[in-house]
Order: structure tokens, then sequence, then C-alpha cells
């Protein structure tokens, strides 16, 4: 048999067909797009994501023996909030991830209801891009459309019930929501009490690799699959990646260099953060991990060549950035698009450019991009570091770890040997991954992670370089506090 892996992106949805012994058969994407009705919003359509799901799997199947699926698990990006109506239809645009409106609520919630609070519950805080201040901003700002919620879901869980018919999410997704309780794996009482929720509003909670159900007859029929096609819980990107990557074992670690970027350090125990930088979540594996997560990394690129210098040759840009120059720049950028979640936590965070004369050129800018990203992803390491978690290398992953240039500078500034996945499609390959245990060809996620986990090369750090780069972090780190409250002021 043969699974499929649904990778449920901001810009994109990308689909995997897989082999049991890991390769990838064929591939098919669509990309939709992402509405910012208001500076700092982010908001998509969830039944975009359905039409070009089924339009890609319509392409991925069409050379294939659809009789030989076994099983579909999607990876997708996590807490944005779909509020589906008593005919379960959505409601109003999913507000995503990476929307920065709930800072009044992400106020109230930290500091009326309490960090502590919210830690005992959840072992998590409130940040802008969770669930639960999105509902509450929905209570305060569209009361007429939160009393119309009947079901509330997360973006691949969406998928999922399309397929499936079945309203259910797993414990990674839903521990980025700050209404799940990570050690226990249940649904907090109280944090639902707080958002107006009763659990018939909330999906049923499943381990990622478990099949929640089987396709609908009429999804079989319209794609010309099988009646007993498992459709299985799968997890939120990062814990896709992770598991596509083998980020397994206790400190093992996976970095994706996507629209956000992540650090993603796997643990055999329940943990939490005593600053509550990082968040701490449950993993795809059924144990936990830690995470920081930045909230514009290869978005960055996007913006500064895409539409500020209306270029997509990305390598053209770059060209000139080599070893000699890294370390050695006078240029500072800090990215903050759409404010910053770890380890910073403000919403109000603003992108800048910081050092310029009149002999900076164009590639000491985009240079700056790609360093400010680097040394934006070492604050959350620092803070693992500064835990006692030692961590020796990390796998890399997402559209920006196609970049030679930035493998190398992410290894310099971060001081790690950086290694470099055989398959690069890190979620929808963890999802298929999923799909393989729940139809049980491998009896559990660590063997099935290791056995079709392969490496196509590794980074490693060059000592001069990393201490210049220590240098520049140092100052780096200087601009943020400097900064902080002015952010505020510019609106």
């Amino acid at each position: 048999m043969n699974y499929i892996g649904i990778d449920l992106g901001t810009s994109s949805v990308k689909l995997l067909l897989t082999a049991p012994d890991g390769r990838v058969l064929t591939t098919a994407s669509r990309s939709y797009p992402c509405s910012f009705p208001h500076p700092g919003w982010s908001e998509q359509d969830p039944d975009l994501w359905i039409e070009a799901t089924w339009d890609a799997l319509k392409e991925l199947l069409a050379d294939t023996d659809k009789s030989q699926i076994g099983g579909i698990a999607t990876a997708g990006q996590m807490h944005g909030l779909v509020a589906l109506d008593d005919q379960d239809r959505p409601i109003r645009p999913a507000i995503l991830w990476n929307d920065g409106r709930t800072v009044k609520e992400v106020d109230y919630l930290n500091n009326v209801i309490g960090r502590k609070v919210l830690s005992a519950r959840t072992a998590n805080i409130a940040f802008a891009g969770f669930t639960a201040p999105k509902i509450l901003w929905m209570r305060e700002n569209e009361p007429e459309n939160y009393a119309r919620i009947r079901r509330i879901m997360l973006p691949k869980d969406y998928i999922t019930y399309k397929l499936s018919g079945v309203f259910a999410t797993d414990y990674s997704d839903a521990s980025g929501t700050l209404l799940l309780d990570v050690e226990h794996k249940d649904w907090s009482d109280d944090m639902l009490a707080l958002c107006g929720l009763d659990r018939s509003q909330v999906p049923a909670l499943y381990e990622s690799y478990q099949a929640v159900g089987t396709i609908l007859p009429k999804v079989a029929e319209e794609f010309g699959l099988p009646a007993g096609v498992k459709i299985v819980a799968g997890c939120g990107d990062n814990a896709g990646a992770a598991i596509g990557t083998n980020t397994v074992k206790d400190g093992t670690m996976n970095l994706s260099l996507g629209t956000s970027g992540t650090l993603f350090i796997a643990s055999d125990t329940f943990k939490v953060d005593p600053t509550n930088a990082l968040h701490s979540f449950d993993h795809a594996s059924g144990r936990y991990h830690l995470m920081g997560c930045m909230l514009s990394a290869a978005s960055c690129n996007m913006w500064w060549y895409e539409t500020v210098l209306k270029t997509k040759d990305y390598g053209k840009e770059t060209q000139g950035l080599t070893q000699d120059r890294m370390g050695r720049g006078h240029v500072y950028f800090l990215p903050y698009l759409m404010g910053e979640r770890s380890p910073l936590n403000d919403a109000a965070a603003r992108a800048c450019f910081i050092g310029m004369t009149m002999d900076t050129s164009r590639l000491d800018m985009a240079q700056a991009v790609l360093e400010g990203v680097s040394f934006a992803l070492r604050d959350s390491l620092e803070v693992a570091r500064s835990q006692g978690i030692k961590v020796t290398h990390s796998c890399l992953v997402g559209g920006g770890a196609k970049s030679q240039v930035w493998q190398q500078m992410l290894a310099n500034i971060l001081n790690l040997r950086l290694d470099l996945p055989a398959v690069p499609e890190g979620p929808g390959f963890g999802a298929a991954i999923l799909a393989m245990v729940a139809d049980g060809v491998y009896p559990t996620v660590d063997q099935a992670a290791q056995a079709l986990f392969s490496l196509r090369g590794s980074v490693e750090p060059d000592p001069e370089v990393v201490k210049r780069y220590d240098e520049q972090y140092q100052k780096f780190r200087l601009l943020y506090p400097a900064l902080k409250e002015v952010f505020p002021k510019l609106g």
C-alpha cells in the first residue's frame, strides 16, 4: 500500500504520495491567497484549502493505482481559528497563526488571569497567534458571529473533517490552542469556560498516529479511492516536520525555515520553560517537545526580494555572499514584519534596518535580512541552552533551507552542524509516516521515523566565522530592547 501526506501551509498545500519504504512517488501542490484586511491581521477562507487540496489530490492520483492507497494524514499550519456554524460551514475567514490582532486579549490572559495560572492549566502563556485569544477577540468584536459558533477546529482538521466526516484533532496541534492541558492530554475545562465554550464545541482528541475513521463514501467515489482508506489524525506542521526528520529522541532538534521559523526540541518527559519563552507542547510521537517560533522567517526574504526589489531571482541577489563577508556586515535587520512570538511575545514589534551608511549596498541589505532571521532563531536557542539543554546538531528543513548561503550562515550563527534530510518536504513526509503507523506498516512512530529517514548532506560551522558572528549577535541583542518602547507608538 501507499500513503498520502498533506502539508497545509500558509501559502500553499503540498501533497506527497509515499511508498512504505519512504520513497516519494509523486507530489502535487496548489497555492492560495492570504488576506491582510488590516495591519497585523492575517486571514484565509477555509474553503480555499478544500478547493486547493481536492485539486492537488486529483493530480496526485492521476497516474497511480488508487486501490493501493492505505491512508491519508494531514500536517498543517497551527493555531488558526476555524469557527463553524450549525451547518458546519465557516462563519468567517479563519484567523491565522501569524495574526496579531489579539494584543488586548493576550494582555488580559497573561496579566489578569495570570501567567502562572495559564501555565498551570496549559503549560503555556498566551501569545497573539494562539487560538484562545482569537475566540475572546470574536466574543468582544464580533458577538453575532461568536453566538453562531457550534464548533471550533484547527486548519488541518477542517481537511480531516471533509475527508472523514469526523470532528477530531490531535494533541500536538491542540497544544497550541491554549485550551489543552498539555501534560495530561485533555481539554482544560477552566480554559473552555473562560472562552465561553463547552466540550461539545471542541474536537475529539487523538494521538497523531491514530486513525479517526475512514474516507467518506462520497469522497472515495469522487477520487476513485477504496472505501477503507484510513483518515489519520495527523499533527501540527512542526511536529510533522520533526517526524519527517527523525526528531523524536530526547534532545534531538529540528529547525524549519518556512514562512515562520521554528526551533523544535524533542523530549521524553514533560517540561515547561520557566520563562514561558518556549512553548511546551505534545509531540506527534506520543511524547513532548519544546518549541520556539518566530513569525517571519523565509517570508522576510519574500518580502525583501519580491515586494521591495520586485524580483524572484533569490540566487542572483545572494551571489556575492561569500564566507569572507559573513560576520563582517555593518547593517542589522530586525525581522518582526508581523510582530514577534518566541521569545519576545510582542505583537507590536516591527521590522527595521539599522546601521546603514552612504556605502551600504543592495547586497548588504540582503545579507542583513538573512542574518536577522538567523539571529532571531538563535534567541530561542539561547533560551534552551540557558536551561541546560545541550544541542550539538540539528536537521534543517523548509523553503529557506534550499539556500546554500543561508545553510552556512545559520550553521555559523548557531554554532551547530546542520543536517539536510534526503526528503526535504518535512511536514508532508511526517504526515505520510503517521499514516503508515496508523495502517500497521510500522509498530511505532519512532521505528518508522528511524527506518525512513536519511541525509543528503551536512553543513559544519566554521570556528573563525562563529567568533565573528558571536560578536555581531551581542550587538543584535541590544536593538530590540532599545526600540521596544518605540514600537507601540508607531501604530
